[in-house]
């Protein structure tokens, strides 16, 4: 009986490690050794050049408004925004680390910069991956993009203030991640980390920041996504954030595409309640931001052999950084036209505008209407 019993345990560990093993060819399953088993060392990157102009009197290419007769501001420019150098190392089939640097933040004070993604991720099957070091927690459609792919001149608003404050963009921790269901239908992201930003030395208080997200593809090309996290920065206590977002692609006929983007995201601003001196200032509930923007891209399909693709967009985003305390919205809109002349923007030439109006102007700040034009050109390798 024993031996049955020993025999039914080896048979069922057999189907096991068969079943956690799908991505494994007959060759493999003679190795005796996987410590190099499909290893191999992969370079990308994207350098992003752009050209700015100011259009409005006495505001400044940062959006600041600013007194003529008391400063001398730069109304155009030519820059450098992006020159990242990605390096992927797979050591075997399981294990990989990811390497992601900016080099165009040499440009200003590179404290606490240059350096974004430095990780290391373990993948046992489609359920489930793992990963530490510094990455961009998923919360919310612009981390789950490619970070070398910008359709427009920049990610939003909200994008960059949720990443100030620690919800979003490069922080350090771990996460896992992977599908739900078999073939990708429904998909988890999860983790902890630090809630600092990038490139610090340590934590700057004893509580992780946690965060959770789920995907579901509802149809083919139909995509929604919520996100729901818990955090602080320094002193702030316990603060909270979520969202939702969808995708969509549709095909309206062989030569044009209509792609759809949505997100609406709600979260503790803990810079705004950090800042605040007030001997009795308010909870943390009360500094809250809040934004929603659509994404509108409208392709066509060009393919001929050197002009892959036109596209057509208009973002409009609403953002208000404090909408309890001091409310003051944020409207941007920005219509955008790019020349793809490589596929999946590998070579990419952009022009358009980003128009910013506020509810209430404040001189001599960057809480200013203003628009700024730009030509961009953007080459992935």
């Amino acid at each position: 009986m024993k031996q049955f019993y020993l025999i039914l345990f080896l048979a069922f560990s057999m189907l096991f490690a068969s079943a956690q093993q799908k991505d494994q060819t007959r060759l493999s399953d003679t190795l005796k050794n996987y410590s190099a088993y499909k290893r191999k060392l992969s370079f990308a990157g994207v350098l992003q050049t752009r050209y700015v102009l100011s259009m409005d009197k006495d505001v400044d290419i940062n959006g600041k408004n600013y007194d003529p007769a008391m400063a001398k501001a730069i109304s155009n420019t030519f820059m450098i925004k992006r020159a990242r150098v990605m390096v992927k190392g797979d050591i075997n089939d399981h294990f990989s680390a990811n390497i992601l640097a900016n080099l165009a933040e040499f440009n200003s004070d590179p404290t606490n910069k240059v350096l974004e993604n430095a990780y290391i991720k373990y993948s046992l099957n489609e359920y489930f991956h793992i990963q530490a070091g510094q990455f961009r927690p998923f919360f919310g459609i612009e981390d789950a993009v490619a970070v070398d792919i910008i359709r427009t001149l920049d990610f939003s608003n909200q994008y960059y203030a949720f990443g100030k404050n620690g919800w979003q963009s490069f922080q350090t921790g771990l996460s896992v991640l992977g599908n739900v269901i078999p073939g990708g239908k429904l998909r988890y992201f999860a983790g902890a980390y630090n809630g600092n930003n990038k490139n610090q030395p340590a934590d700057d208080n004893n509580t992780k920041n946690l965060y959770g997200r789920l995907e579901a593809d509802l149809m083919k090309d139909f995509t929604i996504g919520i996100n729901a996290g818990s955090g602080s920065l320094a002193s702030s206590g316990i603060g909270k954030a979520y969202g939702a977002d969808a995708t969509a692609k549709i095909a309206l006929n062989k030569k044009f595409d209509l792609l759809l983007m949505a997100e609406y995201k709600e979260g503790a601003n803990f810079m705004a309640y950090n800042a605040d001196k007030q001997i009795a200032r308010p909870d943390l509930e009360e500094y809250q931001m809040q934004g929603f923007y659509f994404f509108p891209t409208l392709r066509y399909n060009h393919e001929s052999k050197r002009l892959r693709a036109v596209e057509f967009s208009c973002r409009y985003e609403y953002f208000d950084e404090n909408y309890k305390l001091a409310s003051n919205p944020r409207q941007t809109l920005i219509p955008n036209v790019s020349l793809i002349f490589a596929d999946d923007f590998y070579a990419a030439l952009q022009l358009g505008v980003a128009i910013d109006k506020f509810k209430k102007e404040v001189p001599l700040s960057t809480n200013y209407n203003h628009s700024l034009g730009y030509v961009q050109l953007q080459i992935r390798f």
